[in-house]
């Protein structure tokens, strides 16, 4: 029976020129957020407040549309792996056209509703007036994100990952120089304090798009994209793509409704807390930067190697980076534990504000290390072609343990802030035991590709020898 086996080197070469890269992006785009709410520290704790509940709007549609963009990258990574041009041209034009409904859906209602949708996540009257003008000029860019979003997944999963780098780093310099002269009035302009901010998140957005557009057209040697395919959905195409794409979708949905209600409650505690709550936000979107991709890069490289039908390499690949990545946030979340003050204070947060985010550093230390596990297990499975599992357990455990502990501890008992934070990572642990087992059976390869699944069944035999020599 055919054996194959990865070594680190192999392991750690595709860590270096595909994943750092990746995640290095991720870094940048988190960044852009980092640098909105540090500058805007200086206007003092409610400006603070009023981005950090901005960002939570944010987030749920950032839910909303990456159920279209993982699924996305399944097809992706997998038909490259394939060498099937068409494949990926088709699923190119039907993401889009998905992305850029949910983008233009959540944008108008950002645009035209902003108080309505402040209301949900906070009844702070004082934070929702600081609040609209930026979620309003913000819910402009959001159709633009995602079609930025569309691009760079698709110039990852062919390996390109250099440019949508450097889109990202363009990007991140527009927002940090348009956020200088807007958000405190240089060069004669007004002083604009949150909504400056957003004006340089938007022009970003439009910085970033247009590099990326200019490079996908301009490389035709890598991948020839071509109208025609993009657009012919028949034969069952779509029914394949959104039978694979709906678990995901709900996943990402209903993750992102049972952090709306999370967000609900902790909207509801002090200006303090909520201030604490937004720069731990910031941080630990820095630490997802890198996890989140690193388990991009996952996907890319699993997906290439289940979809040309080499699994073992691929079930390999999954162990790697479900050992790398909790090692490396681990550090990270050190790191921030030991500088709290350092990066706390760069938010200009109050005294009692800075006491929270302290302890909130030292919470995640732990739970951030395991949720990082979950997530590449997840993400992995998504890249092998199995979307259900992942699914139906992050929403269970969501549900039936997180949501109702911090809803009790915060809305019932009213507890201190800090015993309500301490439950929002609750369901992480029981997950991470399923996941493990659910890895090492190596079930969740389920390859869409003809060569994928005509080398399934040899792997099902390997992986049959491989449980009895256990």
């Amino acid at each position: 029976m055919k054996k194959e086996r990865i070594s680190w080197n192999v392991f750690f070469q595709a860590v270096v020129t595909i994943a750092l890269p990746i995640a290095f992006q991720n870094f940048l785009s988190t960044t852009a957020s980092m640098v909105d709410t540090i500058m805007i520290g200086s206007m003092g704790e409610l400006s603070v407040a009023a981005v950090g509940i901005c960002s939570q709007i944010s987030s749920l549609f950032f839910s909303c549309y990456f159920g279209f963009a993982g699924g996305a990258l399944l097809f992706f990574s997998q038909y490259w792996g394939a060498k099937n041009e068409t494949g990926i041209n088709r699923t190119f034009g039907l993401s889009m056209s998905l992305l850029l409904l949910v983008g233009v859906l959540f944008g108008g209602m950002a645009v035209i509703k902003p108080e309505f949708l402040l209301g949900i996540y906070t009844d702070k009257q004082n934070i929702i007036d600081v609040a609209v003008p930026y979620i309003r000029i913000v819910g402009f860019a959001y159709p633009l994100q995602v079609l930025g979003v569309i691009a760079s997944f698709l110039m990852r999963a062919t390996e390109r990952v250099k440019i949508p780098l450097i889109a990202s780093l363009a990007g991140l310099i527009t927002n940090f120089c348009l956020n200088w002269v807007l958000i405190y009035g240089r060069f004669g302009m007004p002083q604009m304090g949150a909504a400056g901010a957003a004006v340089g998140t938007l022009v970003s957005a439009v910085v970033n798009l247009l590099i990326l557009a200019a490079f996908l057209w301009k490389d035709q040697k890598t991948l020839r994209l071509r109208v025609s395919e993009m657009f012919s959905w028949g034969d069952g195409f779509a029914k394949v793509y959104l039978s694979k794409c709906l678990p995901i979708i709900c996943n990402e949905l209903f993750y992102g409704i049972g952090q709306m209600l999370i967000n609900v409650v902790i909207g509801r505690q002090s200006e303090s807390a909520i201030a604490a709550m937004a720069a731990f936000r910031v941080l630990e979107g820095f630490v997802f930067a890198f996890f989140g991709g690193l388990a991009d890069a996952s996907s890319v490289v699993v997906g290439k190697e289940i979809g040309a039908g080499r699994h073992m390499r691929g079930y390999q690949y999954v162990k790697g980076f479900s050992i790398l990545c909790p090692a490396i946030t681990f550090v990270i979340c050190l790191t921030g534990v030991l500088l709290n003050e350092t990066l706390l204070s760069l938010f200009g947060l109050g005294p009692e504000a800075m006491y929270y985010g302290k302890y909130m550093l030292l919470i995640y230390l732990v739970a951030g290390t395991v949720r990082t596990c979950n997530y590449i297990m997840n993400t992995c499975y998504r890249a092998g072609g199995e979307a259900v599992f992942g699914t139906v357990l992050e929403i269970t455990c969501l549900f039936t343990i997180s949501v109702p502990a911090t809803w009790i501890a915060g809305m019932v008992l009213h507890l201190p802030f800090l015993a309500v934070f301490s439950f929002l990572y609750t369901d992480e642990l029981i997950r991470l035991v399923f996941e493990l087992w659910y890895t090492k059976t190596g079930k969740w390869v389920k390859p869409v590709t003809e060569e994928g699944k005509a080398a399934l069944p040899e792997f099902r035999e390997q992986m049959k020898h491989k449980k009895m020599r256990v």
